[in-house]
């Protein structure tokens, strides 16, 4: 299926790694351009030339999101180079452990400004782009703004707020016929998941223990399904589709949990 995505100019916030590096290389193989936000310059090339040697194109803009004045210039770099914005994906960040017992002020603080402040404010510099375009935008959440996972309020109360956002931003551009979606994230085998696992006692007891819970096919979801999933909501074929929080888990956060050992 053609996804009609050639040529479109999608910011990928988190590209160079993880599940937005799956993202930006499921993008570009769809013929889009898509423009790699990461920290640093090495490992934003590491992916263009990935994309380069696939035949694909991307750009990419180093840049620390935590601050307001970096997430502007990202937006006006792109600008600056394709005189364009046709899509949006909010992405960087990172489950930082801020608890509610264990935390404080300034570590939840910059943790909302790690995981959701960002999301606000290259939505919001990009909106006039996006409003010529039409350009769609995809918010990447995670379940514990939804389930609750313990020792993570900071990150917790980031996805709640990446849910909530998507909801509203839906409605508050409708009436430039731009549509929001976000997709939903369960246990997904990233290097950032796996350098957790690691960090635990039994980790491949551990791993067994949350994979055998999950009801499709007892697995971890990849990066490459959930940049699947982005890339349909990002296209032309998703065009009636708008405020809607897509679950790529393979049932674990709603299905019976019995199920899983059926």
């Amino acid at each position: 299926m053609d996804l009609n995505l050639r040529d479109k100019v999608i910011i990928v916030t988190g590209g160079a790694k993880g599940i937005g590096k799956a993202i930006v290389k499921t993008l570009a193989a769809e013929g889009a351009i898509p423009v790699i936000v990461g920290r640093n310059d090495q490992d934003n090339q590491k992916v263009l030339d990935e994309v380069s040697a696939a035949g694909g194109r991307a750009f990419a803009v180093a840049a620390e999101l935590t601050k307001p004045e970096e997430c502007e210039r990202v937006v006006k770099e792109v600008i600056a180079e394709f005189g364009r914005i046709e899509g949006l994906v909010n992405n960087a960040g990172v489950n930082d452990g801020v608890g509610l017992e264990n935390g404080d002020y300034e570590r939840f603080m910059e943790s909302l400004h790690r995981n959701v402040v960002h999301y606000y404010l290259i939505a919001h510099y990009a909106l006039p782009e996006l409003k010529k375009s039409k350009g769609p935008i995809v918010n990447i959440s995670s379940k514990t703004g939804i389930t609750g996972q313990g020792n993570t309020s900071a990150y917790a109360a980031a996805n709640g707020g990446r849910t909530a956002l998507t909801r509203e931003w839906a409605v508050e551009l409708l009436k430039y016929n731009i549509r929001v979606n976000a997709v939903i994230v369960s246990e997904s085998w990233t290097p950032a998941y796996e350098k957790w696992i690691q960090t635990l006692e039994h980790p491949e007891e551990k791993l067994k223990e949350i994979t055998d819970k999950i009801p499709l096919e007892n697995r971890m979801t990849t990066p490459e399904e959930l940049a699947n999933t982005t890339a349909f909501l990002l296209s032309e074929r998703s065009s009636h589709t708008t405020g809607q929080l897509i679950f790529v888990d393979g049932g674990y956060v709603h299905l019976d949990r019995a199920l899983a050992n059926a």
